[in-house]
């Protein structure tokens, strides 16, 4: 059976460039790059190497850029960083309702450390506004934390207009940018932020590894402590290979952005449409318009979307009912309630996520097999209203 994997905002499969280049750095040229000799002055320059890389696909300047073990652990050392270096000026920070858990734990975890915390709603589409933003800022806000895309029903936010609220507060202002790289531009120049967190495995990069990009200026805590890897702000031996990875996974995804945008627009498009106009009572979430270019979320009414992912694997389509990393809890997204979707609603929910290796036979698979079933189910269903009889 061919498989078709549409779960591309959980992870993506390493490209191939991207594995030739790092296989070199497990075995011939595995130095530690803080060492003095010639094995990890060659680890050390392609560290640097992929510094560059990272920091020309971002549009930052080199010395700005921090490696780090991934997405999460990126959110962590922004929020937490930021909140302990800025304690004495206050003890206020701003987020939303729809975060990754990366950002929403790491917020509640700072509560009761004495941190007050803003968690602001979002409209049906799953937005905030700059002004939203701007209203919630008082005299002990010292952070702002708002994703740039969200990864579970691929909706954008107003990061530029929300940066320039932040910048004229004098209040920092991080975004998680992790669904980003390779389906929009990330710009940190043009957005204006003052920190940034990717994950390599977003972007055909391996597991593993992640960046935070910190604006020259800003000073924030450490989050690990030890060595003096990553200018004495991130201590451990780098991750060679993943690092080498990283820098040529972000590349490659910037070089390829616009093309692959434009025809990923199309599949998600016809994916949504095809979905709406086979299925009865479905909805899309998120924003129509405003939402990543490979992100298809849908609630079906009537039926589990745990029921679907089901026989959606068994036809051979990985699909996902929203974040990979709460695919073991039992409880609608969160997300989902967000947006004002009841509980019964939101279980019924599927996430199909599509990357540059998606295609057009992709979706015409899920439209032949997706009906068929939902029509299932809902017979099976003791709640849908039109069953045959």
């Amino acid at each position: 059976m061919n498989r078709i994997y549409l779960d591309n905002a959980a992870t993506t499969p390493v490209s191939q460039q991207v594995l030739d280049k790092m296989l070199p750095y497990f075995r011939q040229e595995y130095g530690n790059a803080s060492s003095i000799y010639q094995t990890g002055r060659e680890a050390r320059k392609a560290v640097d190497t992929a510094r560059r890389q990272a920091a020309a696909a971002i549009n930052a300047k080199v010395q700005e850029v921090y490696f780090t073990a991934g997405g999460s652990e990126s959110d962590n050392w922004a929020i937490k960083g930021a909140a302990f270096a800025l304690a004495s000026k206050g003890n206020h920070i701003i987020t939303t309702s729809v975060e990754h858990h990366a950002v929403l734990h790491t917020c509640q975890w700072l509560e009761k450390q004495g941190f007050d915390v803003t968690y602001l709603p979002v409209d049906e589409y799953g937005r905030v506004t700059a002004a939203q933003v701007e209203q919630a800022i008082n005299d002990k806000t010292i952070l702002i934390t708002i994703m740039a895309a969200n990864n579970e029903i691929g909706t954008l936010m107003p990061i530029a207009e929300i940066a320039k609220v932040a910048k004229e507060h004098k209040v920092l202002f991080h975004t998680d940018a992790v669904q980003c790289m390779g389906a929009v531009p990330v710009d940190v120049t043009q957005w204006g932020v003052d920190m940034l967190s990717l994950s390599a495995h977003k972007f055909h990069g391996p597991k593993g590894v992640g960046l935070l990009y910190i604006r020259s200026g800003v000073k924030i805590d450490s989050l690990i402590h030890g060595g003096a890897q990553e200018r004495g702000k991130r201590a451990g031996t780098e991750n060679l290979p993943g690092i080498v990875g990283f820098g040529e996974a972000t590349e490659l995804a910037s070089s390829k952005q616009q093309e692959n945008a434009r025809r990923l627009t199309l599949l998600r498009d016809e994916l949504i449409e095809g979905l709406l106009r086979t299925i009865p009572h479905v909805r899309l979430n998120g924003h129509p318009t405003e939402r990543l270019p490979g992100n298809v979320n849908v609630s079906i009414q009537y039926i589990e979307g745990e029921a679907m992912l089901l026989r959606l694997d068994m036809a051979g389509i990985a699909a996902s009912s929203g974040s990979a990393c709460t695919s073991g809890s039992l409880d609608p997204s969160h997300v989902l309630l967000a947006i004002g979707l009841p509980h019964e609603i939101a279980h019924g929910s599927l996430r199909f996520s599509l990357s540059d290796e998606s295609t057009q036979q992709d979706i015409d698979e899920v439209l032949k097999t997706l009906p068929g079933i939902v029509k299932t189910l809902r017979d099976m269903s003791p709640i849908f209203p039109e069953k045959e009889v």
